[in-house]
């Protein structure tokens, strides 16, 4: 099996600096899959490159991209 990764929306620092601010395409998202966790919940897994984040909290990058990954 082939994992795919799909875009579902950015991240990027908050006009004040001290929050990130996520924005997530609704359509993107609800077509992700979901997976159950042991109380019956539903949850959808995303996921953001740790070190463009970084980059994001010192300044050097303003914005990267928020994805599901498909398997």
């Amino acid at each position: 099996m082939t994992a795919r990764s799909a875009l579902v929306g950015y991240v990027r620092l908050s006009g004040n600096k001290a929050t990130l601010r996520i924005t997530i395409d609704a359509e993107a998202f609800s077509k992700a899959e979901t997976h159950s966790a042991n109380d019956g919940r539903q949850f959808v897994s995303l996921v953001a490159n740790a070190d463009k984040v970084s980059q994001i909290l010192g300044g050097g990058r303003e914005v990267t991209s928020l994805c599901h990954i498909e398997e």
